[in-house]
């Protein structure tokens, strides 16, 4: 496939996500490219300064395995991802009836929290969402803290939950002690 026609594909998506599920390229090697956990892109150790860079390159991720790659339909590039590619950095309401939370990411990504993109919790006890495919997104401690805020005691065969509901889908923070 020329560059032209992989520009123009571009082009004519606009804003929505490439469809890198679709793209299977040669394997290409390693780049010197880290997600932080933080959030925070570098590229041989220097932080990228440019927000839309890294949504650009965000928008060409996947996950295989545990590995992460930056892929075209022509090449794949395996980068370094020490947690998490994003971070869950924000929540509202969706309206005043509270039944619909909307989530964005440290890289403006905004998504309801649902059945498509639900909240899992680690053995560790960390919370994560997904955001597309199989990416996800950190929640940061602020988020989770202030949805603990809400969350109602539910009684269940593993003991007492710490629940809250969005788009008709219950999540779980985790079980008190």
């Amino acid at each position: 496939m020329s560059l032209e026609k992989i520009s123009a594909q571009i082009k004519a998506q606009g804003n929505k996500i490439p469809p890198v599920e679709l793209w299977d390229p040669e394997y290409c090697g390693e780049m010197d490219l880290q997600i932080k956990t933080n959030g925070d892109w570098l590229y041989a150790g220097t932080i990228f300064k440019r927000p839309t860079l890294v949504k650009l390159l965000a928008s060409v991720l996947k996950k295989e395995g545990d590995d992460y790659f930056l892929v075209t339909p022509v090449e794949k590039i395996k980068i370094t991802v020490d947690d998490a590619p994003f971070v869950l950095t924000q929540w509202h309401w969706q309206d005043k009836t509270e039944e619909v939370i909307i989530v964005s990411t440290n890289l403006d990504n905004e998504f309801i929290l649902d059945n498509e993109h639900p909240l899992l919790v680690t053995k560790e006890g960390d919370l994560y969402v997904t955001v597309r495919r199989n990416l996800i997104a950190k929640v940061h401690r602020n988020v989770y803290y202030q949805w603990v805020d809400f969350a109602k005691e539910e009684v269940t065969e593993k003991g007492i939950e710490l629940v809250f509901y969005s788009a008709g889908s219950r999540f779980c923070l985790g079980v008190i002690d």
